[in-house]
């Protein structure tokens, strides 16, 4: 699935094609995705001015002049295709700016969405409303994550997943910044201390900014709306590399958590 990296790498490739241009059609070419389209999507984005375009957690925020924002999620194998020569079976929702610019959401298993939201109402709207920080924001804290994990027995890399505490955050760059902090994933998340959640935060921020640089992880379907693949699977730590060696020269070990493969360096990450 593709976590905030791919989506913050998304959202800047669109910018360019979609912001400040005004909308002459907007398509859905099936009724649904995971759930159905906005009935009236076509009637409140067709002539609308994109004004900005952002992200929220592991969501894609495309806001316009009439108070709206369209709001889509990748899902398992979600992806924006630019000014594809024909439009394909998996490509279910079109848009097309006033100077001839082609936009696909492609979308081959379905499992993305997209919803319109008036914008003054994001922060209320359900999905928004119960997230944590940002992990890239000002509001995400070694303080805050201290409060947030107070005697929470949980792993702390279950704890990090869970999108409450920290937003966008997914399986990839949690067992990538917990290697970088030297911290076990199976550690009981509020017995962790103050000085080792501020090198967890300090290797969330750096890991999340070394992927989004590199266009993030290419895992099957993801590719960045230029067509490109992310690159950032090269400078994996341990994640998918179960058997090779850590740079301590430990073989990197896997685990399943929850359907969830955790990849760590015993020796690295003892506690």
């Amino acid at each position: 699935m593709p976590e905030l990296p791919e989506v913050e790498t998304t959202v800047r490739g669109l910018a360019p094609v979609l912001e400040g241009r005004r909308l002459v059609r907007v398509e859905a070419r099936r009724a649904d995705l995971r759930r159905a389209f906005p009935a009236d999507l076509r009637q409140r984005l067709t002539g609308a001015r994109v004004t900005g375009l952002r992200r929220r957690a592991k969501y894609g925020l495309i806001d316009t002049d009439r108070g709206d924002t369209m709001v889509f999620h990748l899902g398992m194998s979600g992806r924006w295709r630019i000014d594809p020569a024909d439009l394909g079976v998996h490509d279910h929702l079109a848009l097309e700016t006033e100077e001839g610019r082609v936009l696909a959401l492609n979308d081959p298993r379905r499992f993305g969405s997209v919803d319109l939201v008036p914008t003054a109402d994001l922060d209320a709207w359900p999905p928004f409303a119960v997230l944590g920080p940002e992990p890239l924001g000002p509001d995400f804290s070694a303080d805050q994550l201290l409060a947030a994990l107070d005697g929470r027995a949980a792993p702390i890399k279950a704890m990090l997943l869970d999108q409450r505490i920290v937003a966008g955050l997914g399986n990839i760059y949690v067992c990538e910044a917990l290697h970088m902090a030297g911290i076990a994933p199976s550690r009981a998340a509020g017995r962790i201390s103050r000085p080792r959640l501020e090198r967890l935060v300090d290797a969330i921020r750096e890991v999340l900014g070394a992927a989004i640089e590199a266009g993030g992880s290419t895992l099957r379907d993801y590719a960045r709306p230029s067509g490109e693949l992310g690159y950032f699977s090269k400078q994996w730590r341990v994640y998918g590399r179960e058997g090779e060696s850590c740079r301590c020269g430990s073989p990197i070990r896997r685990r399943n958590d929850s359907g969830r493969s955790t990849f760590f360096c015993p020796r690295c990450q003892r506690s």
